[in-house]
This record gives C-alpha cells, sequence and structure tokens, in this order.
C-alpha cells in the first residue's frame, strides 16, 4: 500500500512498483484520483487507526509518502505548514498504531527530509551527522520515531534530498525568479543534494528490499551556485539571485535551506550501504 499516492512522490512510486510487478493499492479519500495513478483504490482515513486496520489488511508493505507542502505563499508563514506537520506527526503514529494490529505486514517505509542535519560544510553527510530540527523540519524527525517503535518489523526511515523537477514547488520558484526572487538560499559556495522526485521515488521502493535503517537520498551533492545557475537556465533569467547565509540564518522557515549539505551514501543505522 502505499499513502500518498496522489503525491509528486506517490505517483512516480505507485508507478515503478507496478513496473516491477507488484500489486499496489493505494490509501484513498478520493478512489477515482487514486485510480488514475494505476493503484487500486483503498477507501481509508490517514488519522484513523481502526480505518488504517482495515486498509492495511492483505497488505505485507505500506510506504508513506503522504505530506501536506505547502503553496509558495502560505510556506512563508508558520502557520501554513501546520497541516503538513499534522500529516508526519499524527499521521505516522496512527500508522504505527495500526500496523501493529496487522501482523502481515511486515514492511514500513517512511519519507523524510535531509533538512534536519546541521550544517555540515563540505564534510560528506551521512546518516551519522549531527542533527539540527527545529520549526517545520522537527515532524520528520518525530515521523521517524513514531515509526521506528515498530521493532518487530522492518522499518526503513528516508531522509530525501531537495527535490528539483516537474514538481509544483520548483515550477513556482521558476516562475517567481523571472519578477526577481532569489533562488539560492545562502552561499553560493555551500554545498546542496537535489534530487529529482521520480529518483526519490525510486529509493522508496528500493527500500522494500532494504533492512531497518535511516537512509539519505540524493544525487551527488552540488554547489549551490551551480544549481542556481543551471535554474536560472531554466527560467530563462540572466543570474540566479541569492539570500545572503547571514539573513537566512535569521528567518526561523528559511534557516534550513541555508544550510551546507553536501550529501552522500553513507552507513545507515542498522543498514547497508545503498545508492540511488
Amino acid at each position: 500500500m502505499v499513502i500518498g499516492a496522489t503525491g509528486v512522490l506517490g505517483t512516480r512510486a505507485v508507478a515503478r512498483l507496478r513496473a516491477a510487478g507488484h500489486e499496489v493499492s493505494g490509501l484513498a479519500r478520493s478512489p477515482a484520483r487514486v485510480a488514475a495513478t494505476g493503484a487500486q483504490p483503498v477507501i481509508g482515513e490517514l488519522f484513523s487507526v481502526p480505518s488504517l486496520v482495515t486498509a492495511l489488511r492483505g497488505h505485507d508493505a505500506v510506504v508513506n509518502l503522504a505530506t501536506r507542502i505547502p503553496g509558495p505563499r502560505a510556506m512563508t508563514r508558520r502557520s501554513g505548514w501546520a497541516e503538513n506537520d499534522r500529516v508526519r506527526v499524527a499521521g505516522s503514529a496512527a500508522l504505527a498504531a495500526a500496523v501493529r494490529q496487522v501482523e502481515e505486514v511486515r514492511i514500513v517505509v517512511q519519507e523524510g527530509i535531509s533538512f534536519v542535519y546541521a550544517d555540515g560544510g563540505s564534510a560528506p553527510l551521512t546518516e551519522d551527522a549531527p542533527l539540527r530540527p527545529g520549526g517545520v523540519t522537527a515532524s520528520s524527525l518525530t515521523a521517524h520515531e513514531n515509526v521506528a517503535a515498530l521493532t518487530d518489523r522492518t522499518v526503513v526511515r528516508l531522509r530525501i534530498g531537495l527535490l528539483v523537477g516537474p514538481d509544483a514547488t520548483t515550477s513556482a520558484m521558476l516562475a517567481a525568479a523571472r519578477h526577481g526572487a532569489p533562488l539560492i538560499m545562502g552561499s553560493r559556495d555551500d554545498w546542496t543534494t537535489p534530487i529529482h522526485p521520480s529518483d526519490a521515488a525510486a529509493a522508496a521502493v528500493a527500500a522494500l528490499d532494504a533492512p531497518s535503517g535511516v537512509y539519505n537520498v540524493g544525487a551527488p551533492p552540488v554547489l549551490k551556485g551551480a544549481l542556481g545557475a543551471a535554474m536560472a537556465e531554466a527560467a530563462g533569467v540572466r543570474k540566479a539571485r541569492a539570500v545572503p547565509k547571514w539573513l537566512v540564518s535569521r528567518l526561523p522557515l528559511a534557516e534550513p535551506m541555508g544550510r551546507s549539505q553536501a550529501g552522500g551514501v553513507g552507513e545507515a543505522h542498522g543498514g547497508d550501504r545503498v545508492a540511488v
């Protein structure tokens, strides 16, 4: 079962799972939308444990990719992230409680983000790197903690890098850049770890065969200046504008995006070395 089957990652994960020969269902409030992805709709409610218990029966694995990322204007306000926090915190707690009651579910994959790491400069970012959650990133770690409590199941937790591709957030950034908005948060000489949504979905599928643990998910790290230049070209602007790191550090919602994270493939907690 894929939770969040109609989202940016979910639709791509469903396609990859089906191509690999899996029978795939999607938790659905709107059966038509889930059916359009190719998954079999299963009516259920993410925040209801009894509903999830019923929906999960007959499945051997669940991949939770549910998020509620706010639009460009809402994401500048702390309140704009409230529903995303609820999806991650309350949703993962309900899922863990439901899985405890469905013995046949043996594998749980939970999405998360790499922005929970502290600024690492140019050092390779491994799963053992120091964490610095806060604000809108803390809910990602809480979701991981909720599912990690399922110690009798295989639980894979993903820390996904910066999604860059044909998704709504990237499109909004490119559109805003045409009107003078910045494309770079922090220093041009700092590092970031981008990943295309299709590759992040591939990692979620690969996680079904991984041992329990935390895994970073990202393409090779690039300098923020280089990524900004590529995005400026895609937006059709001469140069990517940047918000200075000192200023980003004073903006609580933006501060995690201003960190330097040279993502890499490391030793997952309790798992083997993997790359996507």
